[in-house]
């Protein structure tokens, strides 16, 4: 009986322990910290921060990219150096004119922005400063998937490598539309752009003094880029460079209302089915104006100036008519 009673006395002292249990099982789980649809970054930051508002701003750019959500915006707050940034999903940074982004040291060929998205996304970079510091090997933006690209007011010099590249990978439709920004003194190219099916529009940018070509467009598929009210000047090969990779590609290249300045070729059509068309521009200064190989084409609509250059300086064939 002894035994019996030790038994009832321990089974109950233990039932609040058992319902205290049960309760817990029934209560919903406790939600992770969900991302906030506006973020912030300062130099007095900490990445320790949720990054949700002024007074909680993260440090660095990456710890306020993971606290944001999908199709979000981060804003800079004050001038600093916010780091490298991988992004794989739809986002907007607004850098305010005052937000510095450097790639890191060492790796191969390391990106100051890393565009890893998925198909359809939307990636808004504003008034961003990326600056190389000749760094070895390094690149300013380098966008490998995704739906669409925006860099505006933004500054991307002084990389050993490329100051963009935009290689989409996705078959299905890439864009990309550059406005009010100057990328110069890079190592490679100013900006490149590459892959299946692209589409992209240069509005008043400014390639400067890029060690290789302003713009170099190669496509494996179907490309159309239009270039307007821009300046492609002081570069060691074409200001504009066009070809057809893969057999069967098109590539074409629309110029109107620029200056294409001082580099060692004007324009470059390379390839069959390759066409560079130039409208209300002026080239001068080029050690050659303007050439073309292997089938491709350089057209003009009859309203160009092109004088002061090297080596062919007259109106290239078949002239264009307005429609």
């Amino acid at each position: 009986m002894l035994f019996r009673g030790a038994l009832v006395v321990r089974t109950i002292a233990f039932l609040p322990t058992l319902l205290t249990a049960a309760l817990v099982c029934l209560l919903p789980a406790a939600p992770a910290q969900a991302q906030a649809a506006r973020t912030f970054v300062s130099a007095a930051g900490s990445d320790s921060n949720n990054c949700a508002n002024v007074a909680t701003p993260c440090r660095h750019l990456a710890a306020a990219y993971a606290a944001t959500a999908a199709n979000g915006e981060i804003y800079v707050l004050d001038p600093a150096n916010y780091g490298s940034l991988t992004i794989t999903g739809p986002v907007s940074i607004e850098g305010h004119g005052w937000a510095s982004i450097a790639a890191p040291s060492g790796g191969s060929n390391p990106a100051a922005i890393t565009i890893n998205a998925n198909t359809g996304d939307k990636i808004n970079i504003i008034g961003v400063v990326l600056d190389g510091t000749a760094l070895v090997p390094t690149t300013g933006i380098n966008f490998n998937n995704g739906g669409s690209l925006t860099v505006r007011d933004s500054v991307i010099r002084n990389f050993t490598q490329d100051g963009i590249v935009f290689a989409a990978t996705s078959s299905s439709l890439s864009q990309f539309f550059v406005s009010n920004t100057l990328i110069a003194d890079n190592g490679g190219n100013g900006f490149t752009a590459g892959g299946n099916s692209v589409n992209g529009v240069l509005d008043h940018v400014q390639l400067e003094n890029n060690e290789i070509r302003g713009l170099s467009v190669g496509s494996v598929g179907t490309i159309n880029v239009t270039v307007t009210d821009s300046v492609i000047a002081g570069n060691g090969g074409p200001g504009i460079f066009a070809t057809a990779i893969t057999p069967g590609a098109t590539a074409n290249v629309m110029v109107q209302n620029s200056t294409i300045a001082n580099n060692f070729i004007g324009f470059d059509a390379d390839g069959t089915v390759v066409t560079i068309s130039v409208t209300r521009s002026t080239i001068t200064g080029n050690t050659y104006g303007w050439l073309t190989s292997m089938g491709g084409v350089v057209l003009s609509y009859g309203d160009n100036n092109i004088d002061g250059n090297t080596n062919v300086n007259t109106e290239p064939p078949n002239p264009l008519i307005y429609k």
